[in-house]
């Protein structure tokens, strides 16, 4: 029989209470998040200022955004954000379905 290996990550997450693990999700939400905005910035090579009067933010909001400060943006600023990154959709999962969230209408 074989037993299975867990990896120093699955033992980490295994060991949080149901507490602790909510706020790890929380907060690894919104490190994916910003790791999206600097993945992107980094590919077209698109500064914190540029990114704002693309988007029509201030660059304030960008880099609480690139940093992952969630208390200092809206929903609104980030999806200009990702519209000024060139993202027309978003795919949300319900239920286990994928369902693309246009946001193409999105004002700058």
């Amino acid at each position: 029989m074989n037993k299975k290996i867990k990896s120093t990550s699955d033992e980490f997450i295994e060991s949080l209470s149901p507490q602790k693990l909510k706020a790890f999700k929380e907060g690894y939400q919104d490190f994916a998040l910003s790791e999206l905005i600097l993945a992107i910035m980094e590919h077209d090579e698109i500064s914190v200022r540029k990114l704002a009067k693309i988007a029509g933010v201030s660059p304030t909001v960008v880099q609480a955004m690139r940093s992952g400060a969630k208390d200092d943006f809206s929903m609104q600023s980030f999806f200009k954000i990702l519209k000024g990154l060139g993202c027309k959709k978003l795919m949300v999962e319900v239920n286990g379905q994928l369902i693309p969230l246009d946001i193409s209408h999105i004002k700058r």
